[in-house]
């Protein structure tokens, strides 16, 4: 990324010259080189605008404020109590202390739903009871029994959820299968049942696999715009994976004290922080007119510009995000580059030259 990166550069004529406030330029007439844009107060309205935008479009399904409630399918392990009738209890009678045993290697106790969702009774017969919830299934059967038996009273839950599974995977303490369960399976419920996150985790990078699509979720920026991470409902066949913030990481490179690879933090991170945390700009060789950020998306590589020098730039900076993989790249100045040129073509005059004027 940073090869590529310092490859567009070379081919911005922005590197060498200046451009005047409030302007948009094309780089290269032949499309060879990126577009480079000036950051103001108008780019950072918009990048806002897109990535709330973003957001809300990739999980606006994703959120339900009112779960419905658990429904049984195949592979489930219900217990079931006819009262008064104990020789019809079978083994759910000696298994109803197991309240919910998710091991799915653990020998089944129970009446189990077999793979295509019927459950056997006696008296009842065979019962299609996947796709019903608890009470439908309790209703259910309580009416096939009643043919034989005098107002039968019923007791069915389920006694081992073995059909819908979550993967949890990444920066989390206790990764694998969770079972869904009577408690709606969350984005924050699951979290929490695999430990909760660890110290390296990246809250604003948890991927979150769906059949064939993939769904990015940052929960710093769902929690500012007022949306409830425990309203994200999982369902059967979900993984989750929780990114590292060693995988989201920022380099800056050119004319400053120190360049180096930043880490972000839970996904924030600011031009000027990374310019800060870089030592700034260098005062003996950096321009700081041209302070880029090189950024590859799905459109192509952008380039953006800051001139440090403008009134309000430090403001502008503070308020441009950066994104995971950006290069932050400072331009040497003209006196620089001169000096650097002349030292090529002649190595060790200029040493020699100041080496002789002292005296």
């Amino acid at each position: 990324m940073m090869g590529i990166a310092l490859l567009a550069l070379a081919g911005l004529p922005g590197c060498a010259s200046e451009t005047s406030a409030g302007a948009t330029k094309e780089t290269a007439r032949d499309g060879s080189a990126p577009v480079t844009q000036l950051i103001d107060a108008k780019l950072i309205e918009a990048e806002r605008v897109q990535r709330e935008s973003r957001i809300n479009q990739n999980i606006a399904h994703l959120v339900v404020t009112d779960p419905p409630p658990y429904k049984i399918d195949s592979g489930d392990i219900l217990s079931i109590v006819v009262w008064d009738h104990p020789e019809l209890a079978g083994q759910g009678v000696a298994a109803s202390s197991n309240v919910a045993d998710t091991n799915p290697s653990a020998p089944a106790a129970g009446f189990v739903v077999d793979h295509d969702g019927h459950l056997q009774f006696p008296f009842a017969g065979v019962l299609k009871v996947a796709g019903l919830t608890e009470e439908e299934a309790r209703s259910l059967l309580g009416k096939r029994l009643s043919r034989y038996l005098a107002n039968p009273n019923v007791t069915l839950r389920v006694q081992s959820y073995r059909s819908k599974r979550v993967y949890i995977d990444g920066e989390v303490k206790s990764p694998g299968l969770q079972a869904i369960n009577d408690i709606p399976m969350t984005l924050m419920e699951a979290l929490n049942r695999a430990g909760g996150l660890l110290p390296t985790a990246d809250q604003s990078r948890i991927a979150l696999e769906r059949g064939d699509r993939r769904y990015m979720i940052d929960l710093r920026a769902l929690v500012a715009q007022g949306i409830n991470p425990g309203d994200v409902m999982l369902i059967h066949g979900d993984v989750v994976r929780v990114h590292s913030r060693d995988e989201s990481k920022v380099f800056v490179s050119g004319e400053v004290i120190t360049p180096k690879a930043l880490t972000m933090h839970n996904g924030r991170l600011t031009l000027n922080e990374a310019l800060g945390e870089s030592g700034g700009i260098s005062p003996l060789t950096g321009d700081a007119r041209q302070v880029y950020v090189v950024r590859k998306g799905p459109d192509g590589i952008r380039v953006y510009q800051l001139d440090a020098r403008t009134n309000g730039a430090l403001a502008m900076a503070e308020a441009f995000e950066l994104s995971p993989k950006d290069l932050v790249y400072v331009a040497a100045s003209s006196l620089a580059n001169w000096h650097r040129n002349l030292s090529m073509i002649f190595p060790g005059a200029l040493t020699g030259v100041l080496s002789a004027a002292k005296p």
